[in-house]
């Protein structure tokens, strides 16, 4: 046997050895993260399903109550039209947030200074709360005593909040004031990321600028656009806090949407059940819309965005 095999034979057992100890350590480092998502995030969510299987006032005895609370709610027609609400919003906020989130990520990925110092302004609104947005935006719009009078301004002087129609477009006007900034740093990350020589190859071949964005930036920006819809669309499962605060899912309930459901059944009329049962019918929504915009990216997960190269 040469030295060169008995170099390999001995070196075979030190490289499993290293193996072993790497993904032991793996083990180790892995352990808080598991911890935190075990005990935060699936022992509630267990709760929860529990709790929708039984009565509850939120005080006193839990009781077993089976399947009533489930028959209950999903023969309730007011779920149906807080359903129909969340996707209403959902669908037409990502219609409106989108194009301009992406447009704004193209314009503020630019070097010059004036579009550094116009980011800042953009992003203004990510560093509010949802409840004082809701709040701002209810007394500014306040027929009686905000912009309308105070700036002269007649076509603001609206009853937005006492007409079905007018308080739930600016709900969706609301949503996506405060969250367009979000999704704009996301997309001017994207942007960043695209070679400039795609652009230089592009501007060779006599590309303007138009063409350039509908061939070679919206192309590249595949797994981003994908990762902002998914955070834009299950996001808009819990807009809760500005809905309660703006409209308290009123005026009746056109604005009453799942979340803002499940809360004013939970701590308003005492009834933890199917408050439960809602909150449950929301991660069923959330995981399988997650779960259908990650394979619209394709079986590919772990591609680069840079598919030209």
């Amino acid at each position: 046997m040469s030295s060169t095999t008995t170099h390999r034979a001995a070196a075979a057992p030190r490289k499993i050895e290293q193996t072993g100890q790497q993904k032991s350590a793996l083990a180790w480092l892995t352990a808080p993260a598991l911890i935190f998502f075990v005990v935060f995030a699936l022992a509630p969510l267990v709760g929860v399903l529990v709790l929708s299987f039984a009565n509850w006032d939120g005080i006193g005895a839990i009781g077993a109550a089976g399947l009533e609370n489930w028959s209950s709610v999903l023969s309730d027609p007011g779920l149906y039209n807080a359903l129909g609400l969340t996707f209403l919003i959902m669908i037409v906020s990502w219609l409106v947030q989108t194009p301009i989130s992406l447009l704004l990520g193209v314009f503020t990925a630019g070097t010059q200074r004036y579009r550094a110092a116009l980011a800042v302004l953009y992003f203004l609104p990510l560093l509010l709360s949802s409840a004082a947005v809701a709040i701002a935006y209810k007394a500014l719009l306040d027929p009686n005593f905000g912009l309308a009078i105070g700036l002269g301004l007649p076509f603001l002087a609206q009853d937005w909040l006492g007409v079905p129609q007018l308080a739930l477009g600016l709900v969706i006007f609301v949503i996506a004031w405060q969250f367009v900034p979000f999704h704009t740093l996301i997309y001017q990350g994207g942007v960043r990321q695209i070679p400039k020589s795609l652009y230089e190859a592009a501007q060779i071949d006599g590309a303007g600028i138009i063409k350039q964005f509908f061939h070679i930036t919206l192309p590249q920006l595949k797994y981003t656009i994908i990762t902002s819809s998914t955070l834009m669309v299950v996001g808009s499962l819990t807009y809760f806090d500005l809905i309660f605060v703006l409209t308290g899912g009123g005026p009746g309930n056109s604005t009453r949407i799942l979340a803002l459901d499940m809360y004013l059944r939970g701590f308003r009329a005492n009834l933890m059940g199917p408050a439960s049962v809602i909150a449950v019918i929301l991660v069923v929504i959330g995981l399988v819309l997650a779960l259908f915009l990650q394979r619209l990216g394709g079986k590919d997960k772990q591609g680069s965005q840079l598919e030209g190269l």
